[in-house]
């Protein structure tokens, strides 16, 4: 299987500001040739992850004030 993006940075997914900066950046930030084609294969992939982020900060901020 081909990388199509690798990051030693490891984001918190209990930490807003991580997950946040995750979701709100701009699919084009991962699709450098920036065509309508690669942007569309990128929010394919990127855009379950940012829901999954999104989900998992809300997660754990449920734990956190159940605690």
């Amino acid at each position: 299987m081909r990388s199509i993006y690798s990051s030693g940075y490891e984001p918190d997914p209990s930490n807003a500001r991580d997950v946040l900066a995750f979701v709100l950046c701009p699919l084009e930030v991962f699709a450098p040739a920036g065509d309508a084609s690669e942007i569309q294969a990128v929010a394919e992939l990127i855009g379950p992850a940012k829901a999954e982020a999104a989900k998992r900060w809300h997660d754990a901020l449920m734990a956190n004030s159940r605690n």
